[in-house]
Parts: C-alpha cells; sequence; structure tokens
C-alpha cells in the first residue's frame, strides 16, 4: 500500500513500514526496503511524504528468504503506485 500527502520541501520523502507477521525473517524485511528505496530514488517523484507499508504476507518461514520471483514482483508493483503518483501530482 502506498499513502502519500503533499509537503512544503523541495523533494519527496519515503518511509517504509514491513511487520514482521507479513515478512517474518529480516533478510525479506530488508531485501524490501532496500528495493523500495532504489526504485524511490530513481522514480523522480514530486514533493511528497510516501509511506509504503506492506498489506500482506510474502512469504513464509519454512520457504527460501528472498527469490527472484519476490524482487519482480516487488519492482512491478512499487513501479505501478510510484507511477500512479506521478501522473496524478503537477511537479512544483
Amino acid at each position: 500500500m502506498l499513502y502519500t500527502r503533499q509537503n512544503q520541501l523541495p523533494h519527496a520523502r519515503l518511509g517504509i513500514v514491513v511487520a514482521k507477521r507479513f515478512a517474518p525473517r529480516a533478510v525479506t524485511r530488508n531485501t524490501i526496503k532496500r528495493v523500495t528505496r532504489e526504485l524511490f530514488r530513481v522514480t523522480g517523484l514530486p514533493p511528497i511524504d510516501c509511506v509504503v507499508r506492506l498489506a500482506k504476507p510474502v512469504n513464509r518461514k519454512d520457504g527460501p528468504a528472498t527469490t527472484a520471483k519476490l524482487k519482480l514482483e516487488l519492482r512491478q508493483e512499487l513501479t505501478r503506485l510510484f507511477a500512479s503518483q506521478t501522473k496524478n501530482r503537477p511537479a512544483r
């Protein structure tokens, strides 16, 4: 999920919330944060505050901590969410 709000700064800001109940392994949570920050930097958002929150479980403790499939799905979803904000809000 992506929550946004206008800010009075010349740049966008990012907050990331990845709960243990949705990603039980620290490796998975860190991967999600790393990919989110990477895409946030290259997207070029208008001056807004963004909070990205994981809304559903991404894996379980008995499976692998991170996979190429997880990273690909995460990149696709974040790209879609960030793109929706560049279309809806004019840059200052």
